[in-house]
C-alpha cells in the first residue's frame, strides 16, 4: 500500500490505481467554477477530487467509478481527510447513460484510458484501465455530455497521438475543444501528453497554452512541477 501527502491531505492507493504524474497535471490544470458541482468519471482512488478540494474547498465532487476495490479506497480517502460532506461516490457504468443524471454537473474531469482496445501499448499492471476495453472515447464523451449543463467544461489528460480523435468526436457530442496545453518532459523533447479543456453548446475557439515543461535542462525538476507536486524548495 502506498501512502502520499498532497499538501494537507494524506492519500492511500490501498492496491487501487496509485497517484500519477498525469493526475497530478490534471488536477492542476483543470479550473472548476467556484462552487461548482463536479463529477469525476472513473474516479480511481479519489485522488483527482482531493486535488481538486484542495484548491477549492468550495466545490463538490461526485466520483463516478464500477470497481468495487478502487471505491472502496476512494471512500477511505474520503473517510481519512474528513470531507464527506462534499466528496460523493457513484458506483455505476458510464455506459449505461439513462441511469446518469441530466445536466447536474458544472465540470468534469477524467483521466481515461489512452489506449484503443486491441491497439497501443499497455501498462504491466492495470492494463484494463489503461485501455479502453471498458470505456472507449466515444463513451466518455457521451457520459460527460449527459452530466454536463450547457457551457459545463469537461477536462482531461491524455495521449498527444489521440488528438484528432480527442477533438472530432468531442465535436460530434456537443463538446468543443477550448484550452489545450501540451507536457514535454524538457524543453525539445516530444509531447508526451496534453491536457485539454472541452465546453459543452460552446462556439469554436481553442486556445494553445504554454508549454509545461516537467523538468530543467540539467535533469532536475522544473518549478512548476514543484508546484503541482506541493514541494517546497
Amino acid at each position: 500500500m502506498q501512502n502520499e501527502t498532497l499538501g494537507r491531505f494524506s492519500f492511500s492507493d490501498a492496491g487501487a490505481f496509485p497517484l500519477s504524474t498525469d493526475s497530478m497535471l490534471l488536477g492542476s490544470f483543470a479550473s472548476p467554477k467556484r462552487g461548482g458541482r463536479v463529477c469525476d468519471l472513473g474516479c480511481g482512488s479519489g485522488v483527482l477530487g482531493l486535488l481538486l478540494l484542495l484548491r477549492d474547498p468550495t466545490l463538490t465532487i461526485t466520483g463516478f467509478e464500477r470497481d468495487p476495490a478502487a471505491l472502496a479506497c476512494a471512500a477511505a480517502n474520503i473517510r481519512q481527510n474528513d470531507l464527506s460532506a462534499s466528496f460523493f461516490l457513484q458506483s455505476g457504468d458510464l455506459r449505461d447513460l439513462e441511469q446518469l443524471p441530466c445536466g447536474a454537473f458544472s465540470d468534469a474531469v477524467s483521466n481515461p484510458p489512452y489506449f484503443p482496445d486491441g491497439g497501443g501499448a499497455r501498462r504491466a499492471s492495470g492494463a484494463q484501465a489503461a485501455s479502453e476495453e471498458s470505456l472507449n472515447l466515444d463513451q466518455l464523451y457521451a457520459a460527460s455530455a449527459r452530466l454536463l449543463q450547457s457551457s459545463g467544461r469537461l477536462s482531461l489528460v491524455h495521449r498527444p497521438e489521440r488528438l484528432a480523435d480527442l477533438l472530432s468526436l468531442g465535436r460530434a457530442h456537443h463538446l468543443e475543444a477550448k484550452r489545450i496545453r501540451f507536457v514535454r518532459h524538457h524543453s525539445g523533447a516530444p509531447i508526451s501528453l496534453l491536457l485539454l479543456e472541452l465546453r459543452k453548446d460552446a462556439r469554436p475557439g481553442l486556445k494553445y497554452e504554454p508549454d509545461l515543461l516537467l523538468y530543467e535542462p540539467d535533469g532536475s525538476e522544473s518549478s512548476e512541477l514543484k508546484t503541482i507536486y506541493h514541494k517546497e524548495d
